[in-house]
């Protein structure tokens, strides 16, 4: 199996005014790429787990990133860093999802164990790390990525997407 991945995050757009002047339009664009290539440094990844989940109302899932993950092609994945997580909630959600804060928490770019991020419905999150190190996953006390629903009364359903090396 080999990877080649392109992660691009851009924001594009004109800010427009219009005054005594006449109109005056400023062009936004902001993207940054990262390119990363197969293998275990800088710049480089040898895995991606993809998910299409739905989680019940007030519940939890819990993605084990050091040993109970299989990749699309059935391949046992045994993550030692991530390189990127991206989340996509459904437009339809009623609910936002909660990204972090697991049982043994998966710290990587959260900062410290009880941190989180919210992502509303229609919402993305993308987190991304160049560096050969990655976001390391501590089997057993910190490999835990837990994604879970805001509320109760109606599921949330999205997409979770997690690069890194094995």
């Amino acid at each position: 199996m080999t990877i080649a991945l392109e992660i691009l995050a851009r924001i594009r757009g004109d800010l427009t005014t219009s005054g005594d002047g006449g109109v005056a339009a400023l062009p936004v664009l902001q993207a940054k790429f990262i390119n990363l290539v197969d293998g275990t440094g800088a710049d480089q990844a040898n895995a991606i787990y993809i998910d299409d989940f739905s989680i019940a109302a007030s519940g939890a899932l819990n993605y084990d990133l050091a040993g109970a993950l299989t990749d699309r092609l059935g391949n046992l994945l045994v993550f030692t860093a991530i390189k990127a997580i991206y989340l996509v909630a459904d437009a339809a959600n009623v609910n936002n999802i909660i990204l972090g804060n697991g049982a043994t928490p998966f710290i990587g770019p959260f900062g410290a164990a009880t941190h989180t991020v919210t992502v509303g419905p229609g919402g993305v999150v993308l987190l991304a790390e160049r560096t050969a190190a990655g976001w390391p996953v501590v089997a057993g006390t910190g490999d835990i990525l837990k994604l879970a629903n805001s509320g109760a009364g109606t599921a949330v359903v999205g997409t979770l997407v997690v690069v890194g090396k094995l």
